[in-house]
């Protein structure tokens, strides 16, 4: 089985994994970024747009997560236009804030993206 990232990138655009209770979701995606911690795995990037912004911002559940991936070298985009949407521009706690231009460039250069 082939669990290589490297040249891969990540899209949140819910805030959590499915279409669960927020709870479930929430765990579903802390779960998720702590098995690509566990595995080793570092994506190329990982992307967050829609309601996807959540998850970079206070009160997220996965802010540790994204924090150690963060500072293993993991570009963490989040889209400018969904944080204003969502009024969470002074919340941002990791990552970047970027527009759809970088969003979409992170997705060129990727072999894969893996929508979440």
């Amino acid at each position: 089985m082939n669990t290589d990232f490297a040249s891969t990138a990540i899209v949140f655009n819910h805030d959590g994994l499915g279409h669960a209770d927020e709870a479930l979701r929430y765990k579903l995606a802390t779960n998720y970024l702590r098995t690509l911690l566990e595995l080793g795995q570092r994506p190329q990037a990982i992307l967050f747009y829609a309601a996807g912004v959540k998850l970079v911002a206070t009160g997220s559940p996965c802010l540790s997560e994204l924090r150690e991936l963060a500072a293993t070298g993991v570009p963490l985009i989040a889209c400018r236009t969904c944080l204003d949407y969502y009024g969470l521009m002074d919340c941002v706690e990791v990552g970047e804030i970027g527009n759809m231009l970088r969003i979409v460039e992170a997705q060129g250069v990727a072999d894969k993206v893996i929508t979440v």
